[in-house]
């Protein structure tokens, strides 16, 4: 199974061979996890020491047990995907740098859930489309909870539009 996650990676990359070069990694639908779980090897993404941005959209993950260690990813996108908890995997894996984490289309279904994120730093949070955002105050709760959030599905405490950048 490695096999097809080092080939979807090796097309992402389109020849470069510089590791520590890379800032973004797109697989957005490259593979569909086997069993909902990411690679056995973290070491497949830890390798790229210096990747700022991660997209592993629409590829069926449903667990984030042994996520990679990526002190330096500012921005995760696991949109479309079937998570619905196990967020305190991301915190495990030292993600002292993360911004912006993409959630939307996920099955996150309880605030309770999100309250790992409490323990990163991030701005932005997007949520869309899953069942925790028609529980009652979900912004409020959402909003309490993180302290650093100042972005909940792209709109401040206030509801104003997040910029764009």
């Amino acid at each position: 199974m490695d096999e097809i996650w080092e080939r979807a990676v090796e097309t992402a990359l389109e020849g470069q061979t510089d590791n520590l070069a890379v800032r973004a990694l797109t697989l957005d639908g490259a593979v569909k996890c086997i069993q909902g779980r990411l690679p056995a090897a973290p070491s497949l993404f830890e390798k790229f020491e210096n990747l700022q941005h991660l997209s592993i959209a629409s590829i069926g993950v449903s667990t984030l047990e042994q996520f990679p260690r990526l002190g330096n990813l500012e921005k995760l996108i696991l949109s479309d995907n079937r998570i619905s908890g196990g967020l305190e995997f991301l915190v495990e894996a030292g993600l002292e740098s993360l911004r912006d984490l993409d959630l939307s289309n996920n099955r996150i279904q309880y605030i309770e859930d999100l309250a790992p994120l409490a323990k990163l730093r991030l701005v932005s949070l997007d949520l869309y489309e899953c069942p925790v955002t028609r529980v009652k105050d979900y912004r409020a709760s959402v909003f309490g909870l993180i302290s650093s959030l100042k972005y909940l599905d792209k709109m401040d405490a206030e509801e104003n539009e997040r910029p764009r950048v």
